[in-house]
């Protein structure tokens, strides 16, 4: 079965959405760090990976986002995740007995005015997963994880609440990376790019309009530091089609010329479900 590495314990949402986006016949491969899940797919370790780029409620992950334009791999595909928050114990607690309260902290912040309601203590863990990993391996009493239902039911937890996120309508985008671009699929495609401009007024506009002027929409539009020189940007554009498109390909080669830089990070097939 084909391996696809991702970031956290066995059961984390990452994981989910490796069932989801590929199917049940393959290998997860937990990995530490998001670095650790590029450095898997480029090594060979694993034919694939999934990891997040932006969340509904927390916005982008930029570390995600830096190592893109710093690995030489493709963006092959997207899965949109629903992340629905829950709280869970060893089993034969109630809520009463909860005296802390572990998770990564995005997850803690999506949920903070419950857990206040609670007047628990909060620590900060690195992972969802791994904090219910953590309390079913130390054996925590009146200690409670907020992860998903997959990880109480993996490491034998009782869930005390569900959906316990303030903004209920929860979702996380991933990406799938490859050392090989996507063979083009029927349906809706997407294209992701990084580029940098000259430090010129007008120089974003002038760029963005190669795509304005044939009709193609931009999703999304996201800024992060060049680390080159300091409040310098490269800004990474997702747009709708695919990079042999005629009009997309006349696209690129003309913002080819109003660019310093330009990386097209893969061409791949929309999640069709999207943020619904």
């Amino acid at each position: 079965m084909p391996r696809v590495a991702f970031q956290g314990e066995r059961g984390a949402f990452s994981e989910e959405a490796v069932w989801r986006h590929f199917g049940r016949d393959v290998d997860p491969l937990p990995c530490k760090s998001f670095r650790d899940v590029f450095a898997a797919v480029a090594s060979g370790e694993a034919e694939h990976g999934l990891v997040p780029v932006e969340n509904s409620q927390a916005g982008s992950i930029n570390d995600v986002y830096d190592l893109l334009r710093q690995h030489d791999l493709y963006v092959v595909g997207e899965v949109c995740h629903r992340v629905d928050l829950c709280l869970m114990a060893l089993p034969g607690q109630g809520l009463s007995a909860i005296h802390k309260v572990i998770s990564h902290p995005v997850a803690l912040a999506q949920c903070e005015p419950y857990l206040r309601s609670l007047g628990v203590e909060v620590e900060v863990e690195y992972d969802t997963a791994g904090s219910a990993k953590l309390i079913r391996e130390q054996e925590l009493k009146g200690v409670a994880a907020v992860a998903g239902a997959g990880a109480a039911e993996l490491y034998n937890l009782e869930i005390l609440a569900s959906r316990i996120q303030t903004v209920k309508e929860n979702v996380t985008r991933f990406v799938a990376l490859s050392r090989f671009p996507a063979q083009r699929q029927e349906g809706p495609q997407k294209t992701m790019l990084v580029m940098a401009v000259s430090h010129q007024p007008g120089s974003i506009y002038r760029a963005l309009g190669a795509f304005a002027e044939r009709g193609i929409n931009i999703t999304k539009l996201e800024s992060r530091p060049s680390k080159n020189r300091p409040f310098e940007y490269v800004f990474y554009v997702d747009v709708e089609g695919h990079r042999d498109d005629p009009e997309v390909r006349e696209a690129l080669g003309e913002l080819a010329g109003h660019t310093t830089f330009l990386k097209v990070l893969g061409s791949f097939l929309s999640d069709p479900q999207g943020w619904h």
